[in-house]
């Protein structure tokens, strides 16, 4: 479904993504891990267009994504938000419906409603949240409500950045389990990145470890554990010995 091919990126002086090979295939749920400033938002960034690669290609379902027209892909994809990025101003049924108003959709109001309360009923939050201010929903809530977003317009593909950032971790096991629950429903290709093991034990199909700009390593979560691999190893342990180098 998804393929990186060479994927080479610099800001300046700074060689964030040194040739990366990465295949995602269709209904997968493919969990990226590696510590902060790897490149790991950078890499999602390239697929949606927000950032584009200085060498390399991507596929989406076999069609050249850097040279194609973005309007074309976008509706295949969700997104949720590291931070939740939740309209302060909107009622949660229009930050739902956000997209379902706009673009190529452009659905009337009753109807992007309807869907939103249904998204919303599917992520665990009763209808009278609808009509709620984010800033009147726990942190939990606000994350339940950036999912419902996510798939608010059925998409083929979603990405979740660092989806249990800033959550307790009851919450956090409830947010995990969301996600692989929607994930499996929907059939949808996922990639997560997250620095959360418990999220990748919970959310993946299939671990790639980041670093240096390239894919260390990649396979099914049961291989982690015993991957061989150095960097696998130090991160999934939180070992401060070993090839990745930490500040003193």
């Amino acid at each position: 479904m998804i393929t990186f091919d060479n994927i080479h990126k610099s800001f300046g002086a700074n060689n964030v993504l040194c040739g990366v090979d990465l295949i995602v295939d269709r209904g997968q749920s493919m969990v990226i891990i590696g510590g902060s400033g790897t490149g790991k938002s950078v890499l999602i960034k390239t697929v949606l267009g927000l950032v584009t690669p200085d060498n390399g290609k991507i596929f989406v379902n076999k069609q050249d994504m850097i040279h194609a027209k973005r309007d074309n892909f976008l509706s295949k994809f969700g997104m949720l938000f590291q931070g939740g990025a939740l309209f302060d101003s909107m009622p949660v049924w229009q930050n739902v419906a956000f997209r379902l108003q706009r673009g190529h959709l452009k659905l009337p109001k009753t109807k992007a409603r309807e869907i939103a309360i249904e998204k919303l009923r599917r992520v665990g939050l009763a209808p009278d949240v609808a009509d709620r201010l984010p800033a009147e929903l726990s942190g939990g809530m606000q994350k339940r409500v950036s999912l419902a977003r996510a798939i608010a317009a059925d998409p083929e593909i979603i990405f979740f950045d660092e989806p249990t950032t800033g959550l307790d971790p009851i919450m956090a096991r409830v947010i995990n389990d969301l996600i692989r629950k929607i994930v499996v429903e929907m059939g949808a290709t996922a990639i997560t990145i997250t620095h959360d093991m418990a999220s990748v034990a919970t959310i993946a199909d299939k671990v790639a470890m980041l670093h240096d700009g390239v894919i260390k390593w990649c396979g099914t979560l049961d291989d982690m554990a015993h991957s061989g691999n150095s960097h696998v190893d130090q991160f999934i342990h939180g070992r401060a010995e070993g090839p990745i180098k930490t500040l003193r």
